[in-house]
């Protein structure tokens, strides 16, 4: 009785998936320096190109080098280093956070939560570097870029009494995307064609998210491998 209690307290905790502090530390810390070696960098050009009146830019280069030392060095290394702080701040930013528990999981990026209660959730996984999770009609609830710990993020599910496996237990339905695919429902493959466009250009990722939500709600379920697309049919339309 005291283990069923013991294990009905663990599960029943939130846990909360995220870069631990440590590493968002060591990564500002390390963009600072980058930032300030940039800024050192900058001085140093500038003084050179003053030198030699037949390089290009010769009027900033003139305008930096006639700010007077100390001030010309600490302004570019403060710049540097400030730049490389708003760097790391918009990569965290970025960055999957996953609050995981018994009654529903929470996904956060970029400021935007999609939560998905429990009885929606039948299974979890990693496909590579991103995180799926599966519902009730064999679609994909969600599928984003995760750089957590692949062990905690497993751990954190199963904890918590979701089913997690180690593969896309629909992988082997997957079929490549050409043009005028039959089988797929109407305005599929006008869909996949526009995202097959983003995909050439390497463009947002919000509009590939957008269009892939799109063809979600027409039943096709669709995963990207480098700049090709693969799609499959979810239970409903299949």
């Amino acid at each position: 009785m005291d283990d069923l209690l013991a294990q009905r307290h663990r599960t029943d905790k939130t846990t909360v998936l995220a870069q631990p502090v440590w590493t968002a530390a060591l990564v500002y810390v390390a963009l600072a320096l980058l930032g300030a070696g940039a800024g050192w960098l900058v001085k140093i050009l500038a003084e050179w190109l003053v030198e030699l009146p037949w390089a290009p830019m010769q009027g900033p280069a003139k305008l930096l080098a006639s700010v007077p030392e100390p001030w010309l060095t600490v302004g570019l290394l403060s710049a540097g280093t400030a730049l490389g702080l708003i760097v790391g701040l918009i990569a965290q930013y970025e960055e999957l956070s996953v609050v995981v528990s018994a009654g529903q999981i929470t996904l956060t990026r970029k400021g935007k939560n999609q939560e998905f209660a429990r009885g929606r959730v039948v299974q979890a996984f990693l496909d590579g570097k991103q995180l799926v999770l599966i519902g009730d009609d064999e679609g994909e609830l969600a599928r984003e870029a995760c750089d957590l710990d692949a062990q905690r993020v497993a751990d954190a599910f199963t904890a918590h009494g979701y089913v997690w496996v180690d593969e896309d237990p629909y992988k082997g339905d997957f079929r490549r995307w050409v043009p005028d695919t039959p089988g797929l429902p109407q305005g599929a493959n006008a869909l996949l064609k526009a995202r097959a466009r983003l995909l050439e250009k390497k463009s947002s990722t919000e509009d590939l998210r957008q269009l892939r939500e799109e063809l979600a709600g027409l039943g096709v379920v669709v995963r990207d491998e480098e700049r090709r697309q693969y799609w499959r049919l979810s239970r409903g339309q299949g």
